[in-house]
């Protein structure tokens, strides 16, 4: 008896001691970087991409600029530079497409909540509602509802086959829709024809906003990119010079190389921050 008393003060003592020490992990953020790569993937359209995979293509890419630089021009801070720019082309590329696609999408979204608006008048189901836009809806944007149809039919939970569609969609447009549509088959309510019109008024009018600021301020956007690459432009060219050469192959060289490669990424930077309209986050994830 003795030694099972013991046992158990000591597996006691054990679990304080492990709940005092160890720390519980941490759940992913729904906003931390990761998760808006990965909206960036599935918007630009490739889902089924990995992280680790866009960071081994950045790598790669990286290392075959730098190499070809250097065998071009003979300045390992200009292959140095060469690399670094092209390590973040492919992530570069992703977002631009994501952006690209976001803003035709923007085009799309208000006829979509018209197919749904129309469905719901007609007195279809949510979930008929929502496979109709699949047969019916915009060309770019029938699969992912296609395939919410599959799901809906193959397990009849529309919950989880609305968290899928979101997951699909990883649109702040199709967060709301989404949940207003759980909403509405949650706790019931008339007003959803209502609250779709007012839903498509509100994006069109968005939309038309947009496209007037973004008129006026691209001739801007265009300008700032041709003043950030025509230094490097004008590197290539010195650089098929022997003379130019050796003068960015010395230390002083690969200083200035790195403080104009510093000063680029930084204006870029802040040019892409300042020229684009915000974006709707995604706080209905």
């Amino acid at each position: 008896m003795g030694v099972v008393t013991g046992l158990l003060l000591g597996a006691g003592l054990a679990c304080l001691w492990w709940a005092c020490w160890s720390t519980p992990p941490r759940p992913a953020r729904a906003d931390g970087p990761g998760a808006r790569l990965r909206d960036s993937l599935v918007q630009a359209g490739l889902p089924g991409v990995p992280l680790h995979r866009l960071a081994l293509l950045g790598l790669g890419a990286g290392a075959v600029a730098g190499l070809l630089v250097l065998a071009l021009v003979r300045i390992p801070a200009a292959a140095a530079c060469a690399a670094a720019f092209a390590a973040a082309g492919p992530l570069l590329v992703v977002q631009g497409r994501a952006r690209r696609r976001r803003a035709r999408l923007r085009h799309l979204w208000p006829e979509v909540v018209d197919h749904l608006a129309s469905a719901v008048r007609a007195g279809l189901s949510l979930p008929e509602a929502l496979a109709q836009v699949g047969e019916r809806g915009p060309l770019e944007l029938r699969a992912p509802f296609v395939a919410f149809a599959e799901d809906h039919r193959a397990t009849g939970r529309f919950g989880d086959c609305l968290d899928a569609l979101k997951a699909r969609l990883a649109d702040p447009v199709a967060d709301r829709l989404v949940e207003a549509l759980r909403l509405t088959r949650e706790v019931g309510g008339t007003d959803l024809g209502r609250l779709l019109r007012t839903l498509s008024s509100f994006l069109r009018e968005d939309l038309r906003t947009r496209g007037e600021l973004e008129a006026r301020q691209s001739w801007t956007v265009h300008a700032a990119r041709l003043a950030v690459a025509a230094p490097w432009l004008v590197l290539v060219l010195l650089s098929s010079r022997p003379q130019a050469a050796e003068a960015f192959a010395t230390p002083a060289g690969a200083v200035v190389l790195a403080v104009g490669a510093g000063v680029s990424a930084v204006a870029y930077a802040l040019m892409a921050r300042l020229a684009r309209l915000p974006d709707d986050p995604r706080v209905l994830r």
